[in-house]
């Protein structure tokens, strides 16, 4: 009995101290610490867009040119899996029938149902795999770049089933035992069951860099900007080509534009 009662006093005068340092925690927490500031080099945009001209690629290109390919695997440490049914993709060439199954054009010239397209995520303005994620892991951050949390990805794949693009890519397996290019310590690697896609090279973009894919074109068939921005070089290239995106009626708003 005396036992507890010792240990009732204890706990009670634990509780008494806490009461009373009150007052000092508040005024602690109320104290405004350094404002966060952004790095001076950081290239900003209300909404982030992308212009792939197949024309160049196909034309100046050199045949089975991979260079955006690599780069973007490469800076994003993306695994090397040789299986279709479980490889990682982020930048990926695709055939016509299956990147544009919704044009209904019978007469399209046959050499570009023959040609590959690039695919990517399409960083939708409204996408449909931000509405079913149950953990928000996957989110539109404001300058309209569709985001991937791998810490709280919890491996549903309601965000795959969600895309109509198949833009993402689950990792059945440990990726890290698969990455082929030397590590790139300034981005994360991934762990089993988590998703993954392009993120536009956001990590990238806060330093003033530009997306990898675009720095590794050498035909400049990758063109990347601000949207709402009148004067950026993708609104200058849609005001002067004609341009296609994937599957426009869902109504997911595609931010990636093909000229074929």
């Amino acid at each position: 009995m005396e036992s507890n009662r010792r240990n009732f006093l204890k706990i009670g005068g634990v509780c008494a101290l806490g009461l009373g340092s009150l007052p000092i925690v508040k005024a602690l927490a109320q104290e405004k610490g350094p404002a966060f500031s952004a790095d001076p080099r950081r290239l900003v945009a209300k909404r982030w867009a992308m212009v792939v001209d197949m024309k160049k690629c196909w034309e100046q290109g050199k045949p089975g040119c991979k260079d955006c390919v690599l780069a973007c695997h490469t800076v994003h440490n993306v695994p090397d899996i040789k299986d279709e049914q479980e490889e990682i993709k982020w930048i990926w060439p695709e055939q016509f029938n299956h990147a544009f199954t919704g044009q209904e054009n019978e007469f399209i010239p046959a050499e570009m149902k023959e040609k590959p397209f690039l695919m990517l995520c399409n960083h939708c303005t409204n996408p449909p795999c931000v509405r079913v994620c149950p953990t928000k892991a996957t989110f539109k951050s404001p300058d309209g770049i569709t985001m991937m949390d791998f810490h709280r990805c919890i491996g549903c794949r309601y965000c795959m089933a969600g895309c109509p693009y198949g833009a993402r890519s689950f990792n059945w397996q440990d990726p890290r035992t698969h990455i082929q290019t030397e590590l790139n310590m300034s981005f994360p690697t991934r762990e089993r069951g988590v998703v993954e896609k392009c993120n536009f090279c956001t990590e990238r973009l806060e330093v003033g860099l530009l997306p990898a894919c675009v720095e590794a074109c050498k035909v400049g068939g990758l063109i990347f900007g601000d949207i709402e921005d009148p004067n950026s070089n993708v609104r200058k290239v849609l005001a002067e080509r004609f341009t296609m995106r994937r599957k426009p009626e869902l109504g997911t708003q595609p931010n990636v534009y093909y000229i074929v």
